[in-house]
């Protein structure tokens, strides 16, 4: 009996990578299909491993000719269900393309392939005394490809911008095979369409980025960090505007936690020392980085004095040295790591203008308990970019309630004209709240983008929309 396609396609994809480029069957581990989330554990068809980019092009020309949908994947650590694999999905693994081409003090840039970790990229850029400023907690594991193809966001978005704004190169190759190789290290560039920027955030549904030549900045020579008790959000927002008039483009991180978050902290993350009592609304972490260490540290504690007599903040603690900066940096932390403790914790990523945020806490506790008395949540965030966090247990049925706790999160988020997304994507889990954020016109254009680059539908097939 004659091989069918399928059999006589993955053949001949396994071909283009050889044996050490491809896992199938039992052989495929877990960490290759299973979702971060829990939605789904699918084995793919076949998992690819290619080296190249120009293995990445014939494997996408094969399965475009053959209409074989195919899911490329990173660290694995996204939270909306987009890189792990649907039934009958050929998952690409970038684990094999890992490679740092080139540092370049000269231009302050990076080269690097897409399956680089994003701790290597700092590690790197730290080794030539240079920052890339992208931080998220799951640097360890999180790769630049699947960065770049959220938009991810982190710690630091308020003074260096969001992925799209560290990336001077990219290249990609599109569904049909076709490579666009925009590795250029021109600052300035205005020859037509930007066309990286299509590629970056889309989810892999319009191309597979595979390098990229990322921005470097200046190593600051000084980090001041400091925790501030604030009794409400109406403060928290003063303080913000405090902070960025007083600070100046040295303002490189306001994250603040609710208190119920902190709480939550102090009860379920036993390595995360909470340095002040839980008697407070809010607590903000504010960090400065510059190039002076003397004045930058006079001018940040000038900056919280005038605070303080302004009557913005209750309480401070300023960190003085790098085990107390880092000890502050993990009680920030660890607000994503309460799951284990409460029990499964339905997330939320969301972004909202900050003059609706403090509204926005109350009526969604509101609204939960109307539903869940018992309900469990927290928020915490970027505030200083308008990013949102939250997490929410309702009992045992939280995950197979998750639908209708999405209703009561996206509906008032809809209701303040927010993004139902900030910084972790669409993918599988936000897709049918798209129409929350995005007007009809807008998505019809992004359907239009995703017909013209992809028009078989293989790249990522019902992710986004």
């Amino acid at each position: 009996m004659a091989a069918s396609a399928s059999e006589q396609l993955l053949e001949s994809l396994k071909a283009i990578v050889g044996p050490a480029g491809y896992r199938e069957g039992a052989d495929i581990e877990s960490k290759n299909y299973q979702d971060a989330m829990g939605a789904r554990s699918i084995p793919p068809l076949l998992l690819l491993r290619p080296s190249s980019t120009e293995q990445v092009s014939e494997i996408l020309k094969l399965c475009h000719g053959a209409n074989q949908p195919i899911a490329p994947q990173g660290g694995m650590t996204g939270l909306v269900s987009a890189a792990a694999p649907l039934k009958g999905e050929i998952s690409l693994s970038f684990e094999r393309m890992k490679k740092v081409v080139e540092v370049d003090p000269f231009t302050s840039s990076m080269t690097v392939e897409a399956g680089v970790e994003l701790q290597t990229i700092q590690e790197q850029a730290d080794a030539h005394d240079l920052l890339f400023p992208l931080d998220l907690g799951a640097r360890g594991s999180c790769t630049i490809g699947g960065n770049l193809s959220t938009n991810a966001g982190g710690n630091r978005v308020i003074r260096y911008g969001m992925t799209r704004d560290l990336v001077v190169g990219l290249e990609a190759v599109l569904a049909d095979g076709t490579i666009i190789n925009g590795l250029h290290k021109l600052r300035k560039n205005n020859t037509g369409y930007d066309l990286k920027q299509l590629f970056i955030g889309s989810e892999g549904t319009l191309g597979v980025i595979t390098r990229a030549i990322l921005k470097l900045s200046p190593k600051p020579s000084s980090q001041v960090v400091a925790m501030c008790a604030v009794s409400t959000f109406a403060q928290v927002a003063d303080l913000l505007v405090h902070a960025q008039a007083g600070l100046g483009a040295n303002l490189s991180a306001f994250e603040v936690i609710w208190n119920n978050t902190y709480k939550l902290i102090d009860r379920y993350v036993p390595h995360a020392t909470v340095p002040m009592s839980g008697q407070f609304g809010f607590y903000v972490l504010i960090e400065s980085m510059g190039s002076h260490a003397d004045k930058d540290s006079d001018l940040f504690l000038e900056v919280l004095s005038a605070a303080s007599e302004a009557k913005l903040i209750e309480e401070v603690i300023v960190a003085d040295s790098d085990s107390k900066i880092k000890n502050l940096w993990t009680v920030r932390d660890a607000a994503a790591e309460i799951s284990p403790g409460v029990g499964y914790m339905h997330t939320y990523d969301v972004s909202l203008n900050v003059g609706d945020m403090g509204y926005f806490g109350e009526e969604v506790e509101t609204r939960l308990r109307a539903e869940w008395p018992d309900a469990i949540l927290g928020l915490f965030g970027h505030i200083g970019d308008g990013n949102l966090h939250i997490v929410i247990h309702v009992g045992p049925e939280t995950r197979s309630l998750h639908l209708a706790i999405d209703e009561v999160i996206y509906g008032l988020i809809q209701e303040l004209h927010g993004a139902v997304s900030a910084e972790h994507g669409i993918g599988l889990m936000k897709k049918q709240f798209l129409p929350y954020s995005k007007s009809e016109p807008e998505i019809a254009l992004m359907k239009a983008l995703k017909q013209t680059l992809d028009p078989q539908g293989v790249l990522n097939p019902g992710r986004v929309f």
